[in-house]
């Protein structure tokens, strides 16, 4: 019987989204260690790129705070400069003389008027000014809404802090080997009906040009009910697995990457969050296994170190057997 020769339609079907173009190229990570996917686009105007809103929600708090702090200073750095231009009566009750002086009164008069603090010291004493406090006040006022309106997206939007071990490792397991990495939730927030899906990545040579193949691989277990500690998600690398009998050397040239993506629900939202990460060839450990994280306990309550969390140890794998195929030999694990 003759071999089917795969149809390079379906091939183009499982890339997962990315692309044949992207599918041929070497040396390129798919998938960024923070979960972000490794693209930049090029050739949009400035307001085709600009989303100011997604930006401020999905920024760390430190560039968000330091964002709306420069932004609130900045505003009232232009209203400052609006005073200052009205002239010396602009504002009733200064008593600045040199520049500094002035300047200073009239920064601090157009941050009471941006906040509606008002003290009482000083008010606008003319028409221009009265304007510009209009203004300041106004601005003052949308500002503070919009403010509120993102610290409540941001506090209530749902995402997941899920911890990834710093290696996946190529370990014993159960007389044989398989990739395995770690997981946790980093958040005091219970996860559950967690499910884990890996799919492998390499340059194999077909249609006579390199591209990517994808393969789904199966896990000891790809859903559990709940998340309460750390876990350790492994594939067993059995005769059907895409791993069998390949080297690191063997990994290495056919730059393999390994794409996880996690879905759960988080208790306290009762929302489907996701976390993203990958682990490339480079980023494996051959012959180790993770050390025991558990401690311990003589009070009933479990007890997991999370400083062991990324340790592991050298392990020996099982020896390898070798296979005769069609009169050449064929080395598994």
């Amino acid at each position: 019987m003759s071999k089917q020769t795969p149809d390079p339609l379906q091939e183009d079907l499982r890339d997962l989204g990315f692309g044949s173009r992207v599918s041929e190229q070497a040396r390129l990570r798919l998938l960024n260690r923070d979960g972000s996917f490794n693209v930049a686009r090029s050739g949009l105007s400035f307001v085709q790129r600009l989303n100011l809103y997604h930006t401020l929600l999905e920024m760390s708090w430190g560039r968000f705070i330091l964002t709306f702090f420069a932004t609130y200073c900045f505003i009232n750095l232009l209203f400052t400069a609006g005073f200052l231009l009205c002239g010396p009566q602009a504002l009733i009750g200064a008593k600045g003389i040199t520049f500094v002086e002035r300047f200073r009164e009239a920064f601090f008069f157009s941050v009471d008027t941006f906040t509606t603090v008002g003290y009482g010291n000083l008010s606008p004493g003319t028409l221009a000014a009265d304007i510009l406090s209009m203004l300041d006040a106004f601005i003052g006022l949308s500002a503070f809404a919009l403010a509120t309106g993102l610290l409540f997206a941001r506090f209530s939007r749902p995402t997941a802090r899920i911890m990834y071990s710093h290696k996946a490792l190529v370990a014993p397991y159960h007389g044989i080997t398989s990739f395995q990495f770690r997981i946790a939730n980093q958040r005091r927030s219970q996860l559950f009906q967690v499910d884990v899906n890996v799919v492998m990545t390499r340059l194999v040579e077909k249609h006579g040009h390199r591209t990517r193949e994808y393969i789904q691989l199966p896990l000891e277990r790809r859903n559990v009910l709940f998340f309460p500690l750390h876990l350790t998600v492994v594939h067993p690398i059995t005769e059907q697995s895409p791993l069998y009998g390949l080297t690191p050397q063997q990994v290495a040239a056919a730059e393999t990457e390994f794409l996880v993506q996690i879905s759960a629900i988080d208790d306290i939202f009762s929302q489907t969050v996701h976390s993203r990460m990958s682990y490339r060839f480079d980023e494996m450990t051959w012959g180790a296994k993770f050390v025991d994280p558990f401690e311990p306990s003589d009070d009933g309550i479990v007890r997991v170190d999370m400083r062991k969390f990324h340790i592991h140890q050298p392990a020996e794998l099982p020896a390898p057997e070798v296979h005769e195929t069609n009169g050449s030999a064929k080395v598994g694990s």
